[in-house]
């Protein structure tokens, strides 16, 4: 239970740093609102997650999903590089989080 709310609250994460490209420097009311809400709901099922797990594994995952999740979506929505060596770092994140699903506890 607590992976999954991590890995929704990793969604959430990818969900409102896309969605900061949308504000307009938070001058848009609600590509604005969507980034708060997603922001709160990301914070929030993390606090849940962490609850079962360990901190340092609930973040690493956390900021290790949202992290490749944007870069992945910034080549998708944006247009953003997708060169051999950032598609490489991409990947080394990714293994880093399936390690610490599978040994961070």
């Amino acid at each position: 239970m607590h992976w999954t709310l991590l890995f929704l609250a990793a969604g959430f994460e990818i969900a409102w740093a896309v969605g900061l490209k949308y504000t307009g420097g938070f001058t848009r009311l609600w590509p604005t609102t969507g980034v708060v809400i997603a922001l709160l709901a990301s914070v929030g099922l993390l606090a849940l997650a962490a609850r079962g797990l360990p901190i340092g594994t609930a973040y690493a995952v956390w900021t290790g999903i949202g992290a490749a999740g944007t870069a992945i979506a910034g080549i998708i929505l944006f247009g953003e590089s997708a060169s051999a060596a950032r598609l490489a770092c991409l990947t080394l994140i990714v293994a880093g989080v399936v390690g610490l699903k599978f040994f961070g506890k």
